[in-house]
């Protein structure tokens, strides 16, 4: 029998990644993290004590029996490992690059309670890799069955959702406006977090379980989502459209040239192909001296862009603290390593003209954190006569986004007051068989909750239309192995 673990007995350090030099890698778009080697999974995997009460799974999203997989890797039992993981997330080589582990799983690693917790999404991303590399999936036997499914969005949600569909036998067809799928893991991430190799990988799989992805489709304006049920055959509808309508700031000279989103930065950039301009067809016309505004993941990817694309200055202003900045710390670091200069508890009051229509500089006040707002946030407080100018040719916002509104005004869906899409607890719309999920429903959250999202629908998608669903039964709902849902009476005749 295996000596039980403890705290004393493990391995006392995270095993740490190797990672490309930040004055190399900030000239090009190779991914920063080069992951474990097998040796380096194998010792990071001695650090999990296999708690009996594990919290890292119920600070999963999807719920991964995870130290059930990292025993696997202990074992040297890869195959099986993936199997675990993939039991209930199918993306693990995406979601151990980019979800934010130290605030879910890892956030409550009993580990962590006295040393740096386990590095659950570094084993993880381990996992997927080999999979990829040794073209492991996972395809069930499937019953087919009459039903056809329309997923709207190619993104994580529009994913899982598709996925589970396709094992319950039905036929799924997936519609991405844009001419690639992926959704936000293409254009959102750069390569240098989320390589595009991987995702073509991860969506391979998916096409093997039957899923077929419709592209350069974007429902709202092509046909509605009425239509998909009335008029194209579809029994059930998941719309999985995301949050990627930019916020702008709404300051003076917020409309001059050289002021953008850095939702449309990354898109033109990962998506487009413009860092290859001219090589191919869509431009990126970037300034010298970048400043973007925001400390979210989504504002550390555009810095990071901006500095591979060859700016010579790039900083980046926040409003709040280091402390406060949503985005995670590990690209925090990364940004700092590569030279991005950061203006902390400082933010923008207006975007100077150069007096031909085009940025010549930022004007940004100083700010101080008072009491807390409704995030639980310190809310920043502008310090009077503490104005300052940054010069810059060059204006990006990320600040977060709001609901496309495209599918709401082609629609009867119920929305919000913020338009976003209105769900019951089984994320069915106001429309009958139309169900929805992700950031289209919620706001902006992370890849793995999207994920989490699409499988709840899929289940409401399920019940609605009849399916059994083979999801876990617990044991007190079974009967000599049999779910007390499906048990019948039958006539026996006594002797």
């Amino acid at each position: 029998m295996a000596k039980k673990r403890t705290v004393r007995s493990i391995p006392q350090e995270r095993t740490p990644v190797r990672e490309l030099d930040p004055i190399e890698r900030a000239q090009n778009f190779e991914e920063v993290n080069c992951g474990y080697t097998e040796p380096e999974a194998l010792l990071e995997s001695q650090r999990c004590l296999y708690c009996p009460d594990p919290k890292c799974i119920e600070g999963c999203p999807v719920s991964i029996d995870i130290p059930a997989f990292i025993q696997r890797i202990g074992e040297k039992d890869f195959r099986g490992a993936y199997d675990v993981i993939t039991g209930t997330n199918l993306l693990p080589a995406v979601c151990g690059r980019v979800c934010p582990q130290e605030n879910q799983c890892e956030g409550v690693c009993v580990v962590g309670e006295n040393l740096v917790p386990v590095a659950i999404g570094r084993l993880e991303r381990f996992v997927g890799d080999l999979a990829i590399a040794n073209r492991w999936v996972n395809i069930p036997y499937i019953e087919p069955t009459t039903f056809r499914i329309g997923i709207v969005g190619s993104g994580p949600a529009g994913m899982a959702c598709g996925a589970d569909m396709a094992k319950a036998g039905c036929e799924v067809t997936v519609f991405e406006a844009f001419h690639e799928a992926g959704g936000v893991l293409r254009y959102g991430i750069p390569d240098f977090r989320l390589p595009n190799s991987v995702v073509d990988a991860e969506i391979e799989k998916l096409e093997q379980l039957g899923v077929r992805f419709e592209c350069n489709t974007l429902v709202g304006r092509l046909f509605t989502i009425t239509q998909m049920i009335e008029e194209l055959g579809f029994h059930a509808v998941f719309i999985g459209t995301g949050a990627g309508y930019p916020t702008m700031l709404g300051i003076p000279g917020d409309s001059l040239n050289g002021v953008l989103s850095a939702n449309e930065l990354l898109t033109r950039c990962n998506l487009m192909g413009a860092r290859n301009f001219p090589n191919v067809d869509t431009p990126l016309p970037l300034g010298k001296h970048v400043v973007v505004v925001g400390a979210g993941n989504t504002a550390m990817d555009a810095l990071r862009v901006s500095k591979r694309l060859g700016a010579e200055s790039v900083a980046c202003v926040y409003r709040r603290s280091k402390a406060e900045a949503p985005a995670r710390a590990e690209e925090v670091h990364h940004a700092e390593q590569e030279g991005i200069d950061f203006h902390w508890l400082a933010a923008p009051v207006e975007v100077l003209d150069d007096g031909e229509g085009s940025v010549c500089g930022i004007r940004c006040i100083k700010m101080e954190l008072g009491e807390p707002d409704d995030s639980g946030r310190r809310r920043p407080v502008p310090v009077p006569g503490s104005e300052f100018e940054i010069e810059t040719d060059q204006v990006v916002f990320a600040i977060g986004t709001n609901a496309n509104p495209i599918i709401g005004q082609t629609s009867k869906l119920k929305l919000n007051k913020w338009g976003y899409i209105e769900t019951d607890d089984n994320l069915m719309t106001s429309m009958a068989g139309v169900f929805a999920g992700g950031d289209i429903v919620t706001g902006a959250a992370t890849v793995i909750e999207a994920m989490g999202a699409g499988r709840k629908a899929a289940r409401g998608m399920k019940a609605y239309l009849g399916i059994r669903d083979v999801g876990p039964i617990s044991v007190e709902q079974t009967l000599f192995g049999i779910d007390a849902r499906e048990q019948n009476f039958i006539r026996v005749r006594a002797a």
